[in-house]
């Protein structure tokens, strides 16, 4: 049974339900074929992870650029308007009816950690919505990188003052998350099997299907 000194977690769709994808369906319902929707919203995640791949740059940045190349791509009008609204819709969004009780009995034992490809007036709402105490939170912005480059975990555990191998990580991503988690040498990854990346085993992960399970990995 693995201790961790710490439990780092991705946020958005790990413990927030992230709906960028949704959002973006119902601002721009009026301009894109409704034939053509799910190749719209397919392209603008596509564009996300590529404009965090760069030098960094504010969140708000991230989604403009990927809207805007989603846009050009498929002939569709874009405006400031609507990436103020993706944008804004952000705080607004809900935990996952799996993850406060369950989250709430881990916190009890283990200090909590969040390290979330973020901002740091986006992050607190988010974290408030979830509604369980965390030790630390930790944004793209402060380590002045985005997952999944190495340099957000390595500013992580920089700050808590431990090493890779005493810490647990838990995300529904392994292109973001668990494959830099690897690579570093994170004692533990957990694989949160939302349906919106391809299952995976390996990257020595142990895959859950929500946060009912996660008590009983740390002994709980």
């Amino acid at each position: 049974m693995f201790r961790p000194k710490y439990i780092s977690f991705d946020c958005y769709g790990t413990m927030i339900n992230f709906i960028m994808g949704p959002t973006a369906g119902q601002i721009f319902a009026d301009r894109v074929d409704p034939a053509k929707m799910p190749g719209f919203l397919d392209a603008f995640r596509i564009y996300r992870l590529d404009e965090v791949l760069g030098a960094w740059k504010p969140f708000y940045d991230v989604i403009d650029n990927a809207i805007a190349r989603a846009c050009e791509r498929y002939g569709v009008v874009c405006d400031a308007s609507d990436v103020q609204a993706l944008y804004d819709a952000i705080p607004t969004w809900q935990p996952h009816a799996d993850v406060p009780g369950p989250l709430g009995r881990v916190a009890e034992h283990y200090p909590l950690v969040i390290l979330s490809n973020s901002m740091t007036d986006l992050i607190p709402h988010s974290a408030r919505n979830i509604g369980v105490p965390f030790h630390a939170i930790y944004t793209a912005e402060e380590a002045g990188a985005y997952k999944p480059l190495l340099r957000p975990f390595e500013y992580m555990v920089d700050q808590l003052g431990c090493a890779p191998e005493d810490m647990m990580h838990v995300s529904s991503s392994p292109r973001y998350d668990l494959m830099s988690a690897h690579d570093l040498g994170f004692g533990a990854k957990v694989f949160v099997d939302r349906g919106h990346e391809a299952p995976t085993d390996h990257y020595g992960v142990v895959r859950i299907k929500d946060f009912s399970e996660l008590p009983a990995l740390v002994g709980l």
